[in-house]
């Protein structure tokens, strides 16, 4: 369609397709005051994915919902949706990710790998209490202008967990469990 278009049409198309990106592309200062990211409208195509809470062996929502009685008491989190990942073909090679969070859609990921016997209930609790904490702990920007997620607050905030020195124990031991 473009090819004999010219120069300039092809730099609007170009303009039309990724104008996402770079309106999308502000400071990080602007966000540092606030833990909501920029929410884009489009985005709620995530939550039309077939995902699920209920696995095997644990029930995302169950424990969801219990870590936010225990710890969130005061600011607990609402309208968030937790779920097991897509499963994939093939183990990763070098690093896992146990848990993701979806800020401006307010969805936490679960690796579906810790839908599993061998793993034990507090383990997978630590990690969703981990990516609860990203919703309520404010990011900061280092003096290298990047920004950092776990910040100090965050870590002393983490420690609080029930079995925090357990379960990072338990993932120093058993990664290679989920590493091909």
């Amino acid at each position: 369609m473009f090819l004999f278009s010219g120069l300039s049409a092809l730099r609007a198309a170009y303009r039309v397709i990724f104008a996402k990106v770079f309106d999308a592309a502000k400071p990080l200062s602007a966000m540092a005051s606030s833990k909501r990211k920029i929410a884009h409208p489009k985005a709620a195509l995530q939550r039309l994915l077939p995902f699920n809470h209920e696995g095997k062996y644990f029930d995302l929502k169950t424990i969801f919902s219990r870590l936010n009685a225990q710890y969130f008491r005061r600011t607990p989190l609402r309208g968030y949706t937790i779920e097991w990942g897509r499963r994939r073909k093939l183990a990763p090679k070098e690093y896992f990710v146990f848990g993701t969070i979806q800020e401006e859609d307010r969805i936490i990921r679960i690796h579906p790998r810790l839908d599993a016997a061998f793993v034990p209930t507090w383990f997978l609790e630590y990690v969703i209490y981990h990516e609860m904490l990203h919703s309520v702990v404010p990011d900061e920007i280092g003096p290298t202008g990047r920004r950092r997620v776990h910040t100090a607050e965050f870590d002393r905030r983490e420690r609080e967990f029930y079995f925090y020195r357990r379960a990072r124990r338990w993932e120093e031991e058993n990664l290679a469990r989920f590493l091909r």
